[in-house]
């Protein structure tokens, strides 16, 4: 089965560089998965999750022989070339790597600043941004978890 070279990238580090099946990224117009062979394409991210599908075991690449990892991303571009994927990620962090606990209470502290406090619109749309951004890494350590529980379901 053919592949696709992906490298993802943080202003901190590089997060995977490896060859992989599909990846599946939510963009501002909606979310889009690339396979080998895509068309060309520069797309804005949005908050969101990555979901990049690995060939488990190359010897024997035919039927259902795939291992998925989740990622959270808060924003970034997308660049698909014809022989790569480049994620260039605001933040991005693998979903075992997320603190549900952590992610809520952040939830709750920016929706508490955007109501409490008098805001422009340039302060709103930071708080905005910062629920949608962790609202996403929620999502996706919640969809990690249950998996991880239940590893037989499939859950999209």
């Amino acid at each position: 089965m053919k592949q696709i070279k992906l490298k993802i990238v943080t202003p901190e580090k590089i997060l995977l560089q490896e060859e992989v099946a599909q990846i599946s990224v939510s963009t501002a117009l909606g979310q889009i998965t690339i396979l080998p062979n895509h068309l060309p394409l520069v797309s804005k991210l949005v908050s969101g999750e990555i979901i990049v599908k690995k060939i488990a075991d190359p010897e024997h690449s035919r039927g259902n022989n795939h291992k998925e990892d989740l990622m959270a991303v808060s924003g970034g571009f997308i660049e698909v070339l014809p022989d790569q994927v480049v994620i260039l990620a605001d933040t991005a962090e693998r979903a075992e790597e997320i603190d549900e606990a952590r992610a809520e209470e952040a939830i709750k502290k920016a929706e508490e600043l955007r109501k409490e406090k008098i805001v422009d619109a340039e302060q709103f749309a930071l708080f905005t941004a910062q629920i949608e951004k962790e609202l996403a890494r929620l999502k996706v350590a919640r969809k990690y978890k249950r998996q991880r529980t239940n590893p037989g379901i499939k859950i999209e």
